[in-house]
C-alpha cells in the first residue's frame, strides 16, 4: 500500500503538471516509469510521451507487476491473510479500493477526457487509508511490524526518484539550475511547500539533496524514515535474544550512523553518487535479513 500510495502521488502531480504549457519538460513521464517500472530503452522512451499508454499501463495493466491494480490485489491478499492482525476498518477500506480497481469501465474513464477523477479518487483512497491505519490499529506487533515495512519502501522510493534526476543532471550539486527542474520530484514526495519554506539562494540540487536525504523532520526523507525503522525494529526484537536480531538492530544502526553522520554540505558529487548506491544496498540487505528473521521460508 505505501508504494500505491507514492504511486498515485507521484502520477498525479506528473499528470496535473502535464498541462501546464510553460513548464519545460521534455522528459515526459520517463523518471516517473524509471521509478516505478522496469521499462528501459525505446519502450521507456515511447511510453513517457504517451499519456494514454502511460496512465493504462500503471493503472490497471495486469501484466505489469507494479500497476496499481496488481499492487492493490497483492495488499488485499495479504489483509485477508491477517484479518486477525488488523481491524474491520483497515480490512473494508482495502477491499473497498479493490473493488474500485477492477471496475470494468476504469480503462475506458482512463482513454477519455475523466482520466484525472480517477487519478484523484486514487488519491482520495490511500488518503483514506493511511487515516484509517493511523486511527484504529492497536500499537503492537502488526503495527510495528506494518510501519516497518512501509518506511522501508518510502526510503526505497525516494532514493531512487532522487537518482533519476541526479542522473540527468551528472549527480553535478554545484551548478545552481532553476528549482522548476526538482518541482516534479519535491512535489511527488509531498515537500515542495516546505522547500520553498525554508530554502533561499541558487544552490537548489544541494539544498533539495539536504531535505529529501538528510532532513530529520521532513517525512520522506530517507533518514526520517531510517530513524522511524529503528524505532519499530527495537519494539519488534525486545528481549529476543536470536543473535540474528542482534545482527538486524547493529545492521540498521550502521545505516542510519552512515546517513546521520555525513557531511551533506562537503559531499562531492562522485560522492553522492556512490552514497546513493550504497544506501539503497544496504537498505534492501536490510529488508533481506529482516525477512529472514520473521519469515522462516524465505
Amino acid at each position: 500500500m505505501e508504494r500505491t500510495d507514492g504511486l498515485v502521488r507521484t502520477l498525479r502531480n506528473f499528470y496535473i503538471l502535464s498541462f501546464e504549457k510553460d513548464v519545460n519538460d521534455n522528459k515526459g513521464y520517463q523518471p516517473l516509469l524509471a521509478c516505478y517500472t522496469a521499462l528501459e530503452g525505446e519502450a521507456l522512451d515511447n511510453m513517457g510521451m504517451n499519456t494514454g499508454a502511460m496512465l493504462n499501463y500503471l493503472i490497471t495493466d495486469l501484466n505489469n507487476n507494479n500497476s496499481i491494480r496488481v499492487l492493490v490485489g497483492k495488499a488485499r491478499e495479504n489483509a485477508r491473510g491477517s484479518q486477525d492482525k488488523i481491524t474491520k476498518e483497515l480490512w473494508e477500506q482495502v477491499n473497498s479500493l479493490y473493488h474500485y480497481m477492477n471496475q470494468p469501465e476504469l480503462v475506458d474513464i482512463l482513454n477519455g477526457q475523466d482520466a484525472l477523477s480517477v487519478i484523484d479518487n486514487l488519491h482520495l483512497q490511500t488518503l483514506l487509508y493511511n487515516g484509517v491505519v493511523d486511527s484504529t490499529m492497536p500499537r503492537g506487533m502488526g503495527w510495528d511490524f506494518m510501519n516497518t515495512g512501509k518506511y522501508l519502501e518510502r526510503c526505497l522510493q525516494t532514493i531512487d526518484m532522487t537518482e533519476c534526476y541526479l542522473m540527468q543532471i551528472d549527480y553535478r550539486q554545484d551548478d545552481g539550475g532553476d528549482v522548476s527542474y526538482w518541482r516534479h520530484l519535491l512535489l511527488s514526495l509531498s515537500g515542495y511547500e516546505l522547500y520553498l519554506k525554508n530554502n533561499r539562494g541558487v544552490m537548489h540540487t544541494r539544498q533539495v539533496i539536504s531535505q529529501v536525504i538528510f532532513s530529520q523532520e521532513f517525512t520522506h526523507s530517507v533518514l526520517y524514515g531510517l530513524a522511524r525503522i529503528s524505532g519499530y525494529l527495537r519494539e519488534m526484537t525486545t528481549g529476543n535474544p536470536l543473535p540474528e536480531a542482534v545482527s538486524l538492530q547493529k545492521k540498521l544502526g550502521r545505516l542510519r550512523s552512515m546517513v546521520e553522520y555525513t557531511d551533506s554540505p562537503q559531499l562531492t558529487d562522485e560522492e553522492l553518487k556512490n552514497l546513493i548506491i550504497d544506501m539503497r544496498q544496504q537498505i534492501w540487505d536490510f529488508s533481506t535479513d529482516f525477512s529472514k528473521l520473521f519469515f522462516s521460508y524465505t
